[in-house]
């Protein structure tokens, strides 16, 4: 009988360590009065490096429906306080089409100029949608923002608040992906422009103002060999003013 009280008082002490060891930083529902709509559980940060007192850090968080209704779309300013009240940093949340009930998984990383201490989530307002010229060095490069065709840069595109991926490709050019962030504190009329990788071509100037991409098979005194597209074309070499050469793996 005595053994079996003492084991029943070793599990009264272990399973209250045990929870306190997965207890989350902070549990929230929004909207804060009347009936919540979603509950919002953010795990304990983890610092994933700065410099100075900048510092990184990732919270994985879970996002629940607690209504009647498929929350279609919903965005979310999360503000981070440190012990003394003071608020240190600033992250966003997105949600779109959570069904009654269901929870969402997913981690949210953001920079904050102290330790985080407690946070508070607020309505983002995406009505309002910023335009912004979007260009790229060199000019003409076909623009994908968010894997949608948007035209060639120089462009004027609206975009809401939150995170965006901008693409772009130009022939002769390595293409690039770039992320695009816009917050509330954003207002129309600025401007963003990305230089292109390297060239992924040889380009070969002529003196009649032509400029030709492709790889430079071969070059003597009498003429050049240029393959364009697949397909070898020869040039005469008074025809060709300047070539630039672009270095290449020879281990591929």
């Amino acid at each position: 009988m005595r053994a079996l009280l003492v084991a029943l008082l070793f599990l009264a002490i272990a399973v209250p360590s045990l929870s306190a060891k997965d207890a989350p930083f902070q549990v929230l529902t929004w909207p804060e009065s009347g009936q919540p709509s979603l509950r919002f559980t953010f795990s304990k940060f983890k610092e994933m490096g700065g410099m100075g007192r900048e510092r990184t850090y990732v919270t994985d968080t879970i996002a629940e429906n607690l209504s009647d209704k498929t929350i279609g779309s919903a965005a979310f300013s999360l503000y981070v306080f440190d012990k003394n009240k003071a608020r240190i940093g600033e992250g966003y949340i997105n949600l779109t089409n959570v069904s009654v009930g269901q929870v969402v998984k997913f981690q949210i990383t953001l920079t904050a100029s102290g330790t985080p201490a407690s946070m508070t989530v607020s309505t983002l307002s995406t009505s309002r949608p910023v335009a912004i010229t979007v260009n790229s060095v060199p000019q003409g490069a076909l623009l994908k923002v968010d894997g949608r065709e948007a035209g060639t840069t120089p462009k004027i595109v609206e975009a809401a608040i939150g995170k965006h991926v901008l693409e772009f490709s130009k022939e002769g050019f390595n293409s690039g992906k770039f992320p695009l962030e816009i917050t509330s504190h954003d207002v129309s009329g600025g401007s963003v422009s990305y230089e292109l990788g390297s060239a992924a071509h040889d380009t070969i100037e002529l003196r009649d103002g032509s400029v030709l991409s492709g790889d430079l098979v071969s070059v003597n005194g009498m003429q050049i060999v240029v393959r364009i597209g697949g397909n070898a074309q020869t040039f005469d070499r008074n025809q060709v003013k300047r070539i630039l050469l672009t270095e290449r793996d020879l281990t591929n």
